[in-house]
């Protein structure tokens, strides 16, 4: 049963440290870089709202309740990336609006939802004829939260590095991993099936 638990929630965290799959890497550095270490709990709840997206559209896929193109997410996943991005670009340096929580949080359980369709066939072959779905999907869920902190937190420390040794400014920082992001997603979006 331990042995299980340990397996599922060690799934989970791979899934969002593979280097190979790195779109979810990419999606919480940009989600991360606006915020320093005094920002944690907004931090720490919009990854929660991020994973409650990401296993409400795994549920539903395991659930047989939605069932989404492949290529298709294929394509949005990077999308979601790219808006995010470009966002931090246009708002670096004005600070993280308290105002705006309402929107940002909506939008990372939407970006949520799309991530997690992108891992619904893989996650659905992995349930087998499992009866235990739900325990499966909050085990997972589990390993992908902590997986997520891990990364917010070298995330966080990066910048604080980065703005109190190096002395870059917050706005800087921002810019400069945001362009690189997308530097990295536009091939992502270009070599997607969509435009095959």
């Amino acid at each position: 049963m331990l042995d299980d638990f340990l397996f599922n929630v060690e799934l989970g965290a791979k899934h969002v440290l593979d280097i190979n799959a790195y779109d979810h890497i990419l999606f919480l550095m940009v989600l991360t870089i606006p915020y320093i270490f005094r920002d944690w709990k907004r931090v720490l709840l919009l990854v929660s709202v991020f994973t409650v997206g990401h296993s409400l559209s795994l549920g539903l896929a395991a659930y047989n309740i939605v069932t989404v193109s492949g290529v298709l997410v294929e394509f949005l996943i990077p999308i979601t990336i790219l808006v995010v991005a470009i966002f931090n670009v246009f708002t670096a340096g004005k600070g993280a609006k308290k105002e705006r929580i309402g929107i940002l949080f909506f939008t990372t359980l939407f970006f949520g939802l799309i991530h997690g369709l992108g891992f619904a066939r893989e996650f659905k072959m992995l349930l087998g004829d499992s009866k235990q779905k739900l325990v499966l999907l909050l085990e997972f869920a589990l390993g992908i939260e902590i997986a997520q902190i891990i990364i917010v937190f070298i995330v966080l420390f990066l910048g604080y590095l980065v703005q109190t040794i190096f002395r870059f400014s917050k706005r800087d920082w921002v810019m400069v991993i945001s362009s690189i992001v997308i530097g990295l997603v536009i091939p992502m979006l270009l070599n997607n099936a969509v435009f095959e």
